[in-house]
């Protein structure tokens, strides 16, 4: 590994989805958002829904990262996640449709899993914003 660098991976239970060099990683725990450089004091932590970002030089990748775990060594990032997508890789359309879904969900608030269609909602909207923000960029 060059030096000055740190290794992220990001994995699901379906396989390995990112695995690159990068010099900064920031992503949102679940006691609020962290960066890490090189060197980093090793730590674990619990990750929510919520959108990590990667910079190598003048490259910024973007995440959407649905809960896990993220662990961090001087020179590694592991994040270990339910699901994972790039940014390119998000279907706006879905995410839309996702979003109408749980909100019809939570305005009926009868006979549903209240934190189930939450989490629903959560998901679909920061897709959504995360789908905004590379549009920006």
């Amino acid at each position: 590994m060059a030096e000055g660098k740190l290794l992220l991976e990001i994995v699901t239970p379906q396989g390995l989805v990112f695995s690159e060099e990068v010099d900064e990683v920031t992503a949102s725990g679940s006691e609020g958002e962290f960066g890490i450089l090189p060197g980093h004091v090793p730590f674990v932590t619990t990750l929510k829904i919520g959108i990590l970002s990667s910079k190598a030089g003048n490259d910024t990748k973007f995440f959407f990262v649905n809960w896990g775990y993220a662990e961090v060594g001087a020179d590694k990032v592991l994040i270990l996640a339910d699901s994972a997508e790039l940014s390119e890789e998000i279907d706006i359309e879905r995410a839309r449709a996702a979003m109408k879904r749980a909100e019809e969900r939570l305005r009926k608030a009868e006979d549903i899993d209240f934190h189930r269609a939450e989490a629903a909602l959560e998901r679909a909207v920061t897709r959504i914003q995360l789908s905004e923000l590379k549009r920006v960029k």
